[in-house]
């Protein structure tokens, strides 16, 4: 029983990205939120909650044994993908980890210069170009079709850095896409962006994804040979293996399109019985 419970939680191809991007923030948030509890400003047990449940779904999918898995069923691929881009960023970014990180860093050389790094001017216009909604809306459901493009994605599931870029390029564009979403500061004081537009971004970029889905879904014939070409983990038909991609791409994404959205119009009700004071 314990060897399989260690089986399943070792790498099927190991990685150091995974394991310093992961364990660096595994260690500043443990860090952070013991600094922030020695001066009375505590993180809520909620919000830790949120943070470790998405950082652990996320780790799950690219570090364990269910990445042998997607590598050789397209709808476990699928369901990988929901994770690292919308189910896991949703919860990160619902728990507001970022003051807690950033207590937790080390003073000193190692807060300084990522302090410096941080706010370079690189940097700060990056993040503002790929934060632009329409930059942000397109570059989201942009990485999903480009990555299922059928002769992108046989290429990407053979190549191993392709592999990485593939999945590391959701899960980091889903942080960035969904902290622009959740972002729980008022837009008229931080001068984010409005709750109003966030919703309109919101569908923006689920109808496409959503005609994906129902494309993969109800097509006719293959349109990802790649598993052919390495066989699949299971006995299941090919056509059922696309099936459950498909849907995987379609129905699960639109409800979570609906709970962020209800979020987002509960932050604006909230936000509106509230004075805007300088």
């Amino acid at each position: 029983m314990i060897t399989d419970v260690l089986t399943w939680l070792l790498p099927y191809e190991f990685s150091w990205l995974a394991v310093l991007f992961f364990g660096a923030a595994a260690v500043f948030y443990v860090r952070g939120c013991r600094a922030l509890a020695q001066a009375g400003e505590g993180e809520a047990l909620g919000r830790q909650l949120l943070f470790w449940i998405g950082l652990g779904l996320a780790y799950t999918v690219l570090h364990t044994r269910f990445d042998y898995y997607a590598q050789f069923m397209f709808f476990i691929h699928r369901g990988q993908h929901l994770v690292l881009h919308h189910l896991a960023p949703i919860l990160v970014c619902l728990a507001n980890p970022w003051r807690v990180l950033a207590a937790g860093v080390p003073a000193g050389r190692t807060r300084n210069a990522l302090g410096r790094l941080l706010t370079s001017a690189p940097i700060r216009w990056g993040y503002a170009i790929i934060q632009y909604p329409l930059v942000a809306g397109v570059l989201f459901f942009g990485l999903i079709f480009f990555w299922l493009t059928p002769d992108i994605h046989f290429r990407a599931m053979l190549d191993q850095e392709y592999y990485l870029a593939m999945n590391w390029s959701m899960w980091l564009e889903g942080l960035l896409f969904w902290w622009l979403i959740l972002d729980p500061r008022n837009p008229v004081l931080s001068k984010t962006l409005g709750f109003g537009k966030r919703i309109l971004l919101i569908w923006f970029v689920t109808v496409p994804q959503l005609w994906l889905g129902a494309y993969i879904a109800t097509h006719q014939g293959s349109m990802f040979d790649v598993y052919e070409v390495c066989g699949r983990a299971w006995p299941i038909d090919p056509m059922n293996d696309q099936l459950l991609g498909g849907i995987l791409t379609w129905i699960p994404p639109g409800m979570m399109a609906v709970i962020t959205m209800l979020i987002v119009l509960r932050r604006l009700l909230h936000s509106s019985r509230q004075p805007v004071s300088a």
